[in-house]
């Protein structure tokens, strides 16, 4: 792979690499999608940004010599990801002490933004077409729900002009609701997030 092209990997297509994890990609899409059971049901992001990073757990488990039961993965992962500070250096340290670089395999925990990026730029995987149907009938409600009160509001203000309880009746009114993600700041209209499944950021 050239260099460029390596500058343009996503965090989890090159940590799919260097834990050697198979057939993670493919699994990813699937449980996202829908497609890995005939139940249809598809599995939330943050669900598998969990499982994605118990599976760097156990693969650094294993390289350092280890062969973790999946409950001692389970449970170390989330005493790192929620427990108390205090469990946490316990588990680092316990981790240390079976020859695995904690510090190293945290930083290539992933989160739930990071699989949506892979997902969509690296497989070019979309939802089922009902989802993005549904995701269409929620911007349709919201966006009603910003025009009536849009509409309230103009009411108020006319009703209280000639009132003579406000200056003028001519004020422009703006109804815009937007949502501001948590991991990369970013502020986007609630409409066009929904549109696009995410912000997309990723670390």
């Amino acid at each position: 792979m050239s260099q460029s092209n390596e500058g343009r990997r996503t965090k989890v297509a090159r940590v799919i690499d260097e834990y050697g994890l198979t057939g993670m990609g493919a699994r990813l899409e699937a449980a996202w999608t829908g497609d890995s059971g005939e139940s249809g049901e598809r599995t939330s992001l943050r669900d598998l940004a969990d499982e994605f990073n118990e599976a760097v757990l156990e693969a650094a488990l294993r390289d350092a010599g280890g062969a973790p039961l999946e409950f001692e993965v389970s449970g170390t992962y989330e005493t790192l990801s929620s427990g108390t500070e205090a469990d946490a250096t316990r588990a680092r340290r316990r981790l240390e002490r079976g020859g695995v670089d904690a510090e190293a395999v945290e930083s290539d925990f992933v989160t739930h933004q990071a699989v949506h990026t892979y997902l969509k730029r690296d497989r070019d995987a979309s939802l089922p077409a009902d989802d993005g149907d549904r995701r269409e009938r929620k911007v349709e409600s919201i966006e009603k729900l910003q025009g009536r009160l849009a509409a309230v509001t103009e009411s108020a203000l006319s009703s209280l002009a000639a009132a003579d309880e406000l200056d003028r009746d001519d004020y422009d009114v703006l109804v815009n609701v937007r949502a501001v993600c948590p991991e990369c700041g970013a502020d986007r209209p609630v409409s066009e997030l929904l549109r696009e499944g995410g912000c997309g950021c990723s670390d």
